[in-house]
């Protein structure tokens, strides 16, 4: 099996929400995180990376989000990968129109990044979630999601940060 490269992600973190927030009316809008396994799903013009051979790449999981309210907008998407003993988040992009001073909704990214420790807690891996960052945001993930440095620019967020992200977007999660 060939050997997929890791990219370093360049997500920010806009705010840390209840859900997403509307920019404009602070109006917050409950979500919904399912699988994507069809990649006729997702318009590939819509998205700056490639999701389609992420979808068809059985070694990991595609996952969008929409608010309960309208489901057929998908908000973001993140890639998981199940390492055995915690998950590995390969790719995680908000929708062009969540990016940016324009963006509509803020509280996208921290969402599906709480998706992926819930899913690490599912597991039993205790919430522990890594992935690569880019150089410039490493300071940026350890303010605003507790993450700590592994190593080179491989990152992780632990149990305690895990769950405090968990339960902020998860009302019903229990341990």
């Amino acid at each position: 099996m060939k050997k997929r490269k890791e990219v370093g992600l360049d997500f920010e973190i806009d705010k840390l929400t209840n859900s997403i927030e509307n920019v404009i009316s602070g109006e917050v809008f409950n979500t919904l995180v399912t699988q994507i396994t069809d990649p006729k799903q997702i318009k590939k013009t819509d998205w700056t990376f490639n999701w389609q051979a992420e979808i068809k790449d059985k070694s990991m999981a595609v996952y969008k989000l929409t608010t309960i309210s309208n489901p057929g907008i998908v908000q973001g998407l993140i890639s998981l990968t199940d390492k055995g003993d915690h998950i590995f988040m390969d790719l995680i992009e908000s929708a062009k129109f969540n990016k940016g001073k324009k963006k509509l909704y803020k509280g996208v990214a921290g969402n599906l990044v709480a998706f992926a420790c819930k899913t690490s807690f599912e597991k039993g891996y205790d919430g522990v979630v890594s992935f690569v960052a880019k150089t410039q945001l490493i300071d940026h993930y350890a303010k605003t999601l507790g993450a700590k440095l592994f190593g080179g620019t491989r990152m992780f967020i632990d149990t305690r940060e895990a769950y405090i992200l968990t339960t902020k977007y998860f009302k019903d999660f229990k341990l």
